[in-house]
């Protein structure tokens, strides 16, 4: 009895890949109505899908039947032509068989993966939509693992599981039905044997499932370890304070786990499968040994015995991967339920049904008591995206955090159109908090901020961000070249506009140094660039935006005094004719500022300009003193 044959369709070895512990996982209601709703637009896939699998079961049974024919008709009756005739309609059958096959594995292509372009691009929009909150509450490598693994496993519901089921059921009918009526004694003492192949398949199905449990956790282990050390953040730490020799082993202690966990795999899959052959064989010999003797008496003919031993071979794979048909449902079942967790998380900022629209010209900024407090984790999460330990299963984190502290109590602030406020106080008072409410990367608790003299939860998103430019202190760059980065902001912009603004941000000679000027790529976190051109290449992308509000939260803090006056004078460049609202460390950087507001413990401590705030002796006039103590007072 052959592998090939007895795995069938869905096979011995893809119920082993799935996990048994799901057989206790409840799914909610309406789950299986959501699934069908994906299906709807592939309905004809499907039962073309569905149609090419039951023909390949129905041809499961041809071809014993034709041996029978040649063995028990045309051979004793020495009819050539009949044994050509029949011969060669078991080779067409067999031509058939392999073209059905690669039919069924082109709708089963074509159907999981337009069913995970629709699901990845639904998610993917969806996580997008949701707020910071949701980022800084989830761990990225639990959200990218997460949806990957659970898109994938809903794939299956439509292609593993669907498949499986309908054709080893089929196929199990239709072998069955023909065994028996060709013998039931036969049959009945192939069915003795079941339960020897059946139970060794559950439990071996089981350790297998724990083996896989603890490699994908010790493989996670491993790529985590390899993701540190090799962002050029971990990298540089490995190289300033770490030992290679130290490192190698213990990347040695985990990847030698790995190793002796895939052994077992491999040896217990290997062992179970070596008994199940033997078994396939066992069952051979008895029917040939009964339906031997049963031919000798002339209770079946020859060609009834070799049609069943053939048959035989496709019993044992459908009823083994049957066995398991729970596990395949729920499998499916409990990944698309955990993508239905994700998609029904609702962003906390969320877009206005009738978005209204900025006025034209400039515009103004305005905090109207403003009261904001970080939102818990089991408000905008779940369990398995926030905990490190937390079991997968996509619960909701619990409600026992305690209540919120506000950071931001009753701020009210006002910045006319194209002046300048300067937020400044001690760290961690609240500053870039009210930078991120203006941004509407948060929404308040009470209170509201307004833009041009409209709620930002009254405008669209996109018309937001092309009023509002930001750059913080840590300005990110993605992986890529300085273009993208810079388009980015400006899909159209064309390569003139694109220079226009590095030479705005004193930056255009830095960039026509690279090996590629535009198209270099800037690595990871644009860590092939300083700081301060970094920060640069941030303000010129913001220029290529031209908002209408600029926002700068510490732009220039951690730099040195060269790159701080480059930076500054293209922030210049930035806040020329716009309104502003700017944090800086530095005081120095702030002494021009139409306002300054002084920010402490979320309030608003003192507000003035520069001269007011000193002569009032209160904390702006603390801070300054202490900031220029060992030097001049800055000009």
């Amino acid at each position: 009895m052959s592998m090939h044959s007895m795995g069938g369709p869905g096979g011995y070895a893809s119920s082993f890949r799935k996990d048994q512990s799901v057989r206790g996982a409840s799914v909610p209601k309406g789950t299986t109505k959501r699934i069908l709703a994906y299906a709807q637009p592939y309905r004809g896939l499907i039962a073309a899908f569905l149609a090419t699998l039951l023909i390949d079961a129905l041809a499961a049974v041809a071809t014993p039947l034709l041996l029978r024919a040649i063995i028990d008709d045309a051979v004793p009756a020495a009819d050539r032509r009949l044994v050509v005739l029949l011969a060669s309609a078991v080779a067409g059958v067999a031509i058939i068989e392999a073209s059905l096959a690669i039919a069924s594995r082109w709708f089963s292509a074509r159907l999981g993966e337009s069913l995970i372009y629709d699901l990845r691009r639904e998610v993917f929009a969806h996580v997008q939509r949701q707020s910071m909150s949701f980022f800084t509450a989830s761990r990225t490598g639990n959200l990218v693992t997460r949806l990957n693994s659970d898109v994938m496993g809903a794939q299956q519901a439509f292609t593993s599981a669907l498949a499986g089921t309908v054709s080893n059921a089929v196929t199990l009918v239709v072998v069955l039905a023909t065994m028996i009526a060709l013998s039931w004694q036969i049959t009945l003492l192939a069915l003795v044997l079941v339960p020897i192949v059946l139970l060794p398949a559950r439990s071996v199905g089981r350790r297998l499932a724990t083996l896989r449990r603890r490699g994908m956790e010790l493989n996670a282990d491993l790529g985590n370890r390899m993701t540190e050390r090799f962002n050029v953040a971990g990298a540089l730490l490995v190289k300033l304070f770490g030992s290679a020799d130290v490192e190698a082993a213990e990347y040695g202690a985990r990847a030698a786990a790995v190793r002796d966990i895939g052994i077992k795999q491999a040896m217990t899959a290997r062992v179970f499968f070596a008994t199940l052959a033997a078994m396939g064989s066992l069952a051979t010999a008895l029917v040939y040994g009964v339906g031997g003797i049963m031919a000798i008496t002339g209770a079946v003919s020859v060609g009834t015995l070799v049609a069943f031993a053939a048959l035989l071979t496709r019993l044992y794979g459908p009823l083994t991967s049957l066995s398991n048909v729970q596990v395949e449902i729920m499998s499916a079942l409990v990944s698309f339920d955990r993508v239905f967790e994700i998609l029904d998380l609702r962003p906390q900022v969320a877009e206005p049904a009738t978005p209204r629209a900025l006025p034209a010209g400039p515009i103004g900024v305005e905090l109207d008591s403003v009261t904001f407090a970080y939102p818990r984790a089991s408000e905008v999460s779940l369990l398995s995206l926030t905990s490190s330990d937390a079991a997968d299963s996509g619960a909701r984190v619990s409600d026992d955090e305690g209540e919120a502290t506000p950071v931001i109590r009753d701020v009210s602030l006002t910045v006319e159109p194209g002046k300048m406020l300067a937020l400044v106080g001690p760290s961690g008072a609240g500053k870039t908090t009210l930078t991120a409410l203006i941004a509407r990367l948060y929404d308040p608790q009470h209170g509201a901020v307004r833009l041009g003299g409209i709620d930002v939860r009254e405008l669209a998103a996109d018309d937001l961000h092309a009023a509002l430019g930001v750059v913080t202190q840590d300005a990110h760059l993605f992986h890529e070249s300085v273009r993208d980065n810079l388009a980015f902001a400006a899909p159209r912009a064309s390569d003139e506009d694109m220079w226009q603004a590095l030479d705005a941000a004193h930056v255009a000679h830095v960039i026509r140094a690279l090996p590629k000027g535009l198209d270099t790529v800037v690595g990871d976190r644009g860590h092939r660039l300083s700081g301060g051109e970094k920060q640069r290449v941030a303000i010129a992308r913001l220029l290529l935006r031209s908002p209408r509000v600029v926002v700068l939260d510490e732009a220039t803090a951690h730099l040195d005094s060269a790159s701080e006056a480059a930076v500054q004078r293209a922030l210049d460049e930035a806040m020329s004719g716009r309104t502003s609202v700017v944090i800086a460390h530095r005081l120095s950087t702030v002494l021009a500022a139409d306002e300054i507001a002084v920010i402490d413990d979320g309030r608003v401590a003192e507000r003035g300009t520069h001269r007011e705030l000193l002569a009032a002796g209160g904390l702006y006039a603390h801070l300054y003193r202490t900031q220029f103590a060992l030097g001049g007072e800055p000009t």
